[in-house]
């Protein structure tokens, strides 16, 4: 292989050693995680935290992978950032377990007798980075830093920095391993959504290009999907930046749920093929990512370590390909209606379409608030009567490439009786099945008020389609569609009306056609949405389905008194106004702790609530969940 490091000659050499003097690739260790989780440790526990307190457990793992063949381990230290280590208030002890889980290696390694490098394991930060995010870069550099300090410091080999999402961060990585520990080898890896794309959007190309920029040794992919990807990725780096190193580490395919479990569908033989495969497309290391295991290393260095590499053929069978995605079963409850039958507390917030065809924005915003503790994102449909790309599309980006659940936003105006079943065949076919209708606004307040405003159904009168039809299989002509929907249906409520009994009757007639939930107008009066909660219960009874209330965090003073004296149905009492009037420059901050405040005062009244952030601000939106989710 003819290699040469990126940067200066004086930098440790091991690495480098290693991969001059064997004539195939380096052969690297599975997954710690999941091996972890087999032997009776909780995903949401801290894995680092083992390094001190079951020093055993992780010692045994890095065994079996150096039994089994591994070249280099990985340090159990992939959370190990003052970030994720606050969540188990553990992030004063961000050297002390980085240290330990060297140290740890190395007492491995020396009782094996045999030449393993330690890599020292980077994970993200578990924080958005701006634009996208509240933490600012130079804040993730001495996150970086501080963790890289120790591993560099106990005697780490070399630096894996590995799935990471976003360019930005993996760079700032990068710089703060160049500037802490600059003889240090790096291997910089991210990870790519199905599309083959990064979670940003970026191509393998590009991450290549950019990684080889900034400095890193070794450019590498992993975690993402099984084999056939990893191997598709590979061969697209490889022809933009073909004189660089590279590394892969699948997964042991997509992860599927089964049985309260996470389960990885490949098996430790179908990665002897595709070893090979790697090795011949430009792999320089070899390892394994998320459900591998020592059997898959195993079969991995016995196939590339008694292969000559004059004679193999590496072409991968037929039959080898990813396994197929899992259909979701239609008459499978969504998420959203699971956790409200369940009585969770759920939070959904809302957001709006790209107006154009870049979803980068939309994505890193999803992600932010899904890390935060969203149970569900809202995708509004023209709101306010202005164009933007169509619901059911940003709906089904969202859960493939965020794995959030969604709720499509429905609304009649503007859509004939012919088009409403399309498009409601069209959401269910993207596993959009949780729908909100409204009758939505009208096109005179939009971008095109010239256009088309009739409608053939009125909201109860869609909900009736969809849940006395589609869900029973038939359409609105009594024609069979097949299979049936498996829709779960949300409608609008008004809590402070100006006529209580109209908004009563029109209420009764969307329960009366089958609505599942019920999502409201912003309140910022609880005593006024209780009061009318009352008025209703006097003459019906308690609410027959789960309510969400609406909270939408003011952004100033300025804000308040437009949504005050120009939105109907809005009425902000005149403390929170006079509030919000003595903010000043912390309008958003106080505006954030009115909401968090309010959302204590709806929970007495419902199950959820219904998040709406002012011009698409959703770091203030991740603030209040993560305030709400702390409360428990």
């Amino acid at each position: 292989m003819n290699l040469t490091p990126a940067a200066t000659p004086s930098r440790n050499s091991l690495l480098w050693e290693m991969l001059r003097s064997q004539p195939h690739p380096i052969i690297g260790d599975g997954a710690m995680g999941t091996l972890l989780n087999q032997r009776g440790v909780a995903f949401d526990d801290c894995f680092d935290r083992l390094n001190l307190d079951q020093p055993a457990v992780v010692a045994q793992i890095h065994r079996e992978y150096i039994e089994a063949g591994s070249q280099m381990i990985q340090t159990n230290t992939f959370s190990a950032n003052r970030y994720k280590l606050a969540r188990h208030g553990l992030e004063n002890q961000t050297a002390q377990i980085n240290a330990a889980a060297v140290e740890l290696a190395r007492r491995v390694i020396l009782a094996s007798f045999k030449d393993v490098l330690i890599a020292g394991d980077i994970g993200p930060l578990g924080v958005r980075l701006a634009p996208f995010g509240r933490v600012q870069l130079e804040e993730a550099r001495q996150a970086f830093a501080e963790q890289i300090a120790a591993l560099a410091g106990a005697g780490a080999d070399v630096l894996i920095i590995e799935t990471m999402t976003d360019l930005y961060e993996v760079v700032a990585a990068i710089e703060a391993a160049r500037h802490v520990a600059p003889r240090l080898p790096i291997i910089a890896s991210m990870t790519f959504t199905r599309d083959d794309r990064t979670l940003l959007g970026d191509s393998p190309a590009k991450v290549a290009a950019r990684l080889q920029q900034t400095g890193a040794d070794v450019i590498g992919v992993n975690c993402s999907g099984g084999p056939s990807q990893i191997l598709r990725i590979l061969k697209a780096m490889r022809q933009a930046v073909p004189e660089a190193a590279y590394s892969v580490m699948p997964n042991a395919g997509w992860p599927e749920q089964m049985g309260g479990r996470i389960m990885y569908p490949a098996a430790a033989d179908y990665f002897q093929e595709y070893a090979l495969a790697f090795w011949q497309s430009g792999a320089h290391l070899i390892g394994g990512c998320c459900g591998t295991t020592p059997a898959h290393i195993q079969t991995m260095a016995q196939a590339v370590q008694t292969a000559d590499p004059q004679t193999w053929s590496a072409a991968v069978p037929a039959a080898a390909a990813e396994v197929e995605d899992n259909i979701p079963d239609a008459f499978q409850p969504t998420q959203l209606a699971q956790k409200l039958a369940a009585g969770r507390f759920v939070i959904a917030v809302e957001m709006d379409p790209p107006r154009g065809v870049s979803t980068h924005k939309l994505l890193a915003g999803a992600s932010l608030l899904s890390d935060a503790g969203a149970d569900v994102i809202n995708v509004a449909d023209s709101p306010m009567a202005r164009m933007r790309m169509s619901p059911w599309a940003v709906c089904n980006l969202l859960q493939r490439k965020i794995n959030v659940e969604t709720v499509v936003h429905f609304p009649t105006r503007g859509r004939s009786l012919l088009r409403i079943q399309g498009d409601l065949l069209a959401a269910h076919a993207l596993d959009a099945r949780n729908v909100f209708v409204v009758m939505g606004d009208p096109t005179a307040i939009g971008d095109y008020p010239e256009a088309m405003d009739n409608y053939d159904l009125v909201p109860s009168g869609l909900i009736k389609l969809i849940k006395q039809g589609f869900n029973a299989g038939v359409d609105h002509a009594g024609t069979e569609i097949g299979q049936p929907t498996s829709f779960f249906v949300g409608c609008a409520l008004n809590l402070n009306p100006s006529d209580p009994a109209q908004e009563i009757k029109n209420l009764r007639r969307k329960l009366s056609a089958g609505a599942d939930f019920l999502l409201t107008q912003p309140i910022f009066n609880p005593s006024v949405a209780q009061a009318f909660l009352q008025f209703y219960a006097d003459q019906y009874g308690p609410l027959p389905v789960p309510l969400l209330a609406g909270i939408l965090p003011l952004a100033n003073a300025r804000h308040a008194a437009f949504l005050h004296h120009e939105v109907p149905g809005i009425n902000i009492p005149t403390d929170l106004m006079r509030r919000m009037e003595e903010s000043g420059e912390n309008g958003a901050a106080v505006g954030v702790q009115i909401a968090i405040e309010l959302i204590q005062q709806v929970r007495t009244f419902s199950q959820g609530i219904y998040l709406i952030p002012a011009f698409n601000r959703f770091d203030y939106a991740a603030e209040i969940i993560e305030a709400v989710r702390a409360e428990g």
